[in-house]
């Protein structure tokens, strides 16, 4: 039987108001040592962090590699801008999504969750200390290739950073919250390296991941917009590289905002506390 999805705030205090110091801080003193237990879970577990450290190198490289024999010319991309912002893209699917809902369903296996639930976190507390973790590592990884960039590659700064931090905090949530709305038909740890396969493959190759979407014809690139990365990846690759006209950023704005509205809304509908078995 599914313990029905209810993301209750915290208890209060008789005679104390929601929004008192006390309890803003108990609830920060909560979810800072769930997060420092899920780094401990996840620095142990050998395969989460080999998918979240060296895959994503290796598939920057790759889409380098396939970029080459691409001709780039009236994209005004390098292949190394290509490539590294393409990076941000893998590490927003891999270290973010496919490590987080593997994360969800060994915690909600094993019972954790279930037990958390009983104590005084609240639901979004346990959600948020489970992501934090793989979020905090994404972004030392961003940070790295940004530098990276910079140093080895002749790229300039983010030409607007709050474009280009707008589009990677949106899709840090969004990531977050597919993940944690993929694990609800996720039955096993095992069975994740399934489930997480639709997002990864479409995202890669049709969000402008590995390839520009000015490659594509327009009716195709039109509809390459509309999938969940496509606008995240958008903001970030012209809020660093720039060059991109004020409709485009509309557009994917828009995008990737209803993207995380629903992924946000998945996860109080039907991510699921207990175990499947």
């Amino acid at each position: 039987m599914t313990t029905p999805t209810v993301l209750a705030d915290d208890r209060t205090a008789p005679g104390r108001s929601p929004s008192s110091p006390s309890k803003a801080s108990a609830s920060v003193r909560r979810l800072t040592a769930l997060a420092r237990a899920e780094l401990i879970l996840l620095v142990r577990n050998r395969s989460a962090i080999f998918v979240a450290l060296v895959l994503p190198i290796v598939m920057i490289f790759s889409i380098r590699a396939s970029l080459q024999q691409i001709d780039l010319a009236g994209t005004g991309l390098s292949v190394a801008g290509a490539a590294l912002t393409g990076g941000i893209g893998i590490v927003l699917v891999q270290v973010v999504y496919m490590t987080l809902v593997t994360g969800y369903v060994t915690r909600r296996e094993e019972l954790v969750l279930k037990r958390l639930r009983t104590g005084e976190v609240t639901d979004r507390e346990i959600l948020a200390a489970n992501a934090l973790p793989a979020v905090a590592l994404a972004l030392v990884q961003v940070v790295l290739l940004v530098a990276a960039g910079a140093v080895a590659f002749d790229l300039s700064a983010p030409k607007r950073p709050e474009l280009f931090l707008a589009g990677l905090l949106v899709g840090l949530v969004m990531m977050s919250g597919l993940a944690a709305a993929t694990s609800a038909v996720t039955r096993t740890v095992q069975t994740s390296q399934l489930t997480t396969l639709p997002l990864f493959f479409v995202s890669l190759f049709a969000s402008g991941i590995f390839v520009p979407l000015e490659i594509f014809p327009d009716g195709l690139a039109s509809v390459f917009e509309l999938l969940p990365l496509t606008g995240v990846m958008t903001l970030i690759r012209h809020g660093w590289l720039g060059g991109v006209e004020g409709g485009d950023l509309l557009t994917a704005a828009v995008a990737a905002l209803a993207w995380t509205a629903f992924a946000v809304f998945a996860v109080q509908r039907w991510f699921r506390w207990d175990p499947r078995g």
